[in-house]
């Protein structure tokens, strides 16, 4: 029951929640962009030791482009109108 109440409270707040969120994920950007603070030796490309954040970029373009092919291969075939089982 709590939890419900407290989902209710961060919907109710959702515009915060998504600024946080998005604070948050600065912070460790610019985290990342102090030296000393992530040790990058053991870094295999150019990319990794100096572009701050390329695997918080690489996997959410990722996770987009996982996104936009899943649905165009859903659209292709595999989705079916909602009312498929009525009849």
């Amino acid at each position: 029951m709590r939890l419900l109440k407290f989902i209710e409270f961060l919907r109710a707040r959702l515009r915060t929640v998504v600024w946080l969120g998005v604070g948050v994920l600065l912070g460790l950007v610019v985290l990342d962009a102090l030296p000393g603070v992530v040790v990058k030796e053991h870094a295999h490309t150019w990319v990794e030791r100096h572009v701050p954040g390329f695997w918080a970029v690489f996997g959410f373009v990722g996770c987009v482009v996982l996104i936009i092919l899943s649905k165009a291969f859903g659209h292709l075939g595999i989705m079916t109108r909602e009312d498929y089982y009525d009849e």
